[in-house]
């Protein structure tokens, strides 16, 4: 999955995207590395990858103001344009990019 060009794709449409390489390390990685041995053994023809995205603003209502959000709007703007950046493009940007949290 083209994650580089993805997160470009989120930025472009206005949306705050980030590469990371350590996002939910322990049920994100459960969930990626599943998803990549179905595809591995299963699936060979398809693509896959794993998106963290943050809490909706509904869900932060009355939360600590440091917690991280946006309107679902935005991010389902947001998956639309990255999925339409996968299914456009074959190999991912050669940039550097992507960090630890």
């Amino acid at each position: 999955m083209p994650i580089k060009a993805g997160a470009k794709a989120m930025r472009d449409a206005g949306v705050p995207a980030a590469v990371s390489y350590s996002a939910g390390t322990f049920v994100c990685n459960h969930v990626f590395y599943g998803l990549m041995h179905l595809i591995a053994t299963e699936l060979p023809h398809v693509r896959g990858g794993f998106v963290h995205v943050p809490y909706s603003a509904e869900m932060t209502a009355g939360a600590a103001a440091d917690r991280a959000s946006l309107p679902v709007r935005t991010i389902a703007d947001g998956l639309a344009a990255f999925a339409l950046a996968c299914v456009q493009t074959s190999d991912d940007l050669r940039v550097g990019e992507g960090t630890l949290h």
